[in-house]
C-alpha cells in the first residue's frame, strides 16, 4: 500500500486502507475473506483507471511531483551495469543534484547524467531539493566532452523544479552555465536521449534536454516555469496554480503536440509511483529500441538531427 496519497485519490486511499484491514484481520483469525478482498481490489482498479485516464493539468502536476516516482539512482540501480560516477566540475565543486558518470545500458558503454531530488528529508537536502547550481551544469558539460573523445551516446535524466536560484549560483554564473550546457547538447556528436522523468522545470532542464530524442513519462510535465511561479506573477495570487497549469500547456500530450518531444512513455495504471520497477522496465525497452535508430548515424547527422529539430521549433 502507498504511504503517500494524492489529494484527488481520496477514494483510491480509503478503498486501500479497507483492504489492508481485511488482511490484517484475516492474519489473526480464521476467517476466509479473498473473496471480499477480491472484490475491494477490483474496485481500486476500476477507480484507479477511472480517475487517471482523466487527469487536467494540474493533477498531472501533482502526479509528477510524486515522492515514489523513479528517479535517476532507480534507473541506475535497475538498468545499468558496471556504473562508475564521476565527481565535481574541475572548477569549484561537486554538486549533488546532478549527478553522472559512465556504465552499461544492454551493452553498450553510455555516459549516464540525471537530476535527482531525493526520496526523503536527509536526502532532498543532500541532493538540493533535485535544483543544480552551476558546478552541476559544468559537470555535465564535462561528462559530454567525454562522451565525445570515446564516442559514447549519452542519456540524461530529468526531474527538476529548476535550475538553483540562490546568490550564490547567480555569482558563479547560473545562467551562463545553463546556456553552454544547452550548447554542449547541440554541438555534441554522439547520440544524446534526454528523459523527463517528472518534473521539467524551466531553462535547468532544458540544459539537458536538447537531445536528438526526447522521451517523456506519460504523467510528466515539462513548463519554463511552475503554475505556482506563474500564478504569482500573472495574478499575484498562488492559489491560481490549476489555473495557471491549464494555460501553460505543460503535459507530456502537449509536448508532442508541439513536437518538443518525441514519444510518450505510458505508465504503469495509477502511475509511476504505484510500480516504479515496471515503469523502470518500460523505459528501458523504449530507450532500447531510441538508442538502436540513432547509432549507425554519422556525427555530422547527429549535429544536424537536432538544430532540423529544435529550429523547426520556431514555425509555431
Amino acid at each position: 500500500m502507498l504511504k503517500h496519497f494524492l489529494t484527488f485519490e481520496k477514494n483510491i486511499a480509503e478503498l486501500e486502507g479497507k483492504i489492508e484491514d481485511l488482511r490484517h484481520l484475516s492474519s489473526n483469525t480464521d476467517l476466509n475473506i479473498a473473496e471480499e478482498i477480491g472484490k475491494l481490489q477490483k474496485r481500486v482498479a476500476d477507480e484507479l483507471s477511472s480517475t487517471y485516464s482523466n487527469l487536467d493539468s494540474w493533477k498531472k502536476v501533482q502526479v509528477s511531483r510524486h515522492p515514489d516516482r523513479p528517479q535517476f539512482q532507480d534507473i541506475l540501480l535497475n538498468l545499468i551495469e558496471g556504473y562508475i560516477p564521476l565527481s565535481g566540475d574541475r572548477n569549484f565543486a561537486e554538486d549533488n543534484s546532478l549527478t553522472g558518470g559512465i556504465g552499461f545500458f544492454k551493452g553498450k558503454s553510455v555516459v549516464l547524467i540525471g537530476i535527482d531530488k531525493g526520496k526523503n528529508t536527509t536526502d532532498r537536502i543532500f541532493r538540493n531539493f533535485g535544483m543544480p547550481r552551476p558546478e552541476g551544469y559544468r559537470k555535465a558539460i564535462r561528462l559530454m566532452e567525454l562522451a565525445n573523445k570515446f564516442n559514447m551516446p549519452v542519456l540524461t535524466f530529468i526531474d527538476t523544479s529548476g535550475a538553483y536560484p540562490g546568490k550564490g549560483a547567480e555569482e558563479r554564473g547560473q545562467a551562463q552555465a545553463i546556456a553552454s550546457c544547452i550548447h554542449s547538447c547541440i554541438n555534441l556528436e554522439t547520440p544524446l536521449i534526454s528523459t523527463i522523468l517528472g518534473e521539467g522545470g524551466s531553462g535547468g532542464a532544458v540544459a539537458l534536454a536538447a537531445g536528438n530524442k526526447v522521451l517523456m513519462y506519460e504523467h510528466a510535465i515539462y513548463s519554463v516555469i511552475s503554475p505556482e511561479g506563474c500564478a504569482s506573477i500573472l495574478w499575484r495570487d498562488a492559489e491560481k496554480a490549476k489555473e495557471a497549469a491549464s494555460a501553460l500547456k505543460l503535459t507530456a500530450q502537449d509536448m508532442k503536440s508541439f513536437k518538443i518531444i518525441d514519444e510518450i512513455i505510458p505508465e504503469p495504471l495509477g502511475g509511476a509511483h504505484r510500480d516504479p520497477k515496471q515503469a523502470i522496465f518500460d523505459l528501458g525497452k523504449v530507450l532500447d529500441k531510441t538508442l538502436d535508430s540513432l547509432v549507425s548515424l554519422s556525427k555530422e547527422e547527429i549535429k544536424n538531427q537536432k538544430l532540423d529539430k529544435y529550429l523547426k521549433i520556431n514555425d509555431f
